[in-house]
């Protein structure tokens, strides 16, 4: 953290106030840009980070405001264009890759209830994909509890996550089609 003159040991506190008085706006505004608490809770963070390096507490007030939404903005930018960087795979490079589709046997949408659908749908999903989605969408954890249960990153959850997401619309939209 930069400050005037000599480092002091009352950095820690400074930057735990500085935290304090920005931490609720700051949060506000992410949330506003992503829509996800968990997401915003994750990015919120990385901006406090980021600012622990470089904010300079010596600035004004509205300074410093000023300069945390410009390091969140750029955040959040960093997040949306990791976000639709996945790799997009078409029906056809699916089928040439060895998928086979859908098995027809597990797919009967006429005679499914909601909750029938969607296990019907995890099953059609690869096992990983499939754990991530129980973890983080039936038994309610956070995206670090699941990285700790299935023993993989915070970032390969969400990565995971998202391609899980994807996939089970995907078979859902062939799933329809077919009824």
């Amino acid at each position: 953290m930069k400050t005037t003159g000599n480092p002091s040991e009352q950095e820690p506190q400074e930057f735990q106030t500085f935290y304090q008085e920005h931490l609720g706006m700051i949060y506000r505004y992410v949330y506003s840009k992503v829509g996800n608490r968990q997401e915003a809770e994750d990015l919120t963070t990385q901006i406090f980070m980021k600012a622990i390096k470089n904010v300079d507490i010596a600035r004004g007030q509205a300074s410093i405001q000023t300069w945390l939404f410009q390091v969140a903005r750029t955040t959040i930018a960093d997040y949306w264009r990791q976000y639709y960087r996945a790799e997009v795979q078409s029906l056809e490079e699916l089928l040439e890759s060895g998928w086979e589709g859908p098995v027809e046997e597990e797919l009967h949408p006429e005679g499914l209830a909601s909750g029938e659908k969607v296990q019907a749908l995890l099953l059609l999903l690869p096992e990983q994909q499939r754990e991530v989605l129980k973890c983080r969408f039936l038994l309610h954890l956070s995206i670090k509890e699941t990285a700790v249960r299935m023993s993989i990153t915070e970032a390969n959850v969400k990565v995971t996550q998202f391609r899980a997401l994807k996939r089970a619309a995907e078979l859902e939209t062939i799933i329809n089609k077919r009824a």
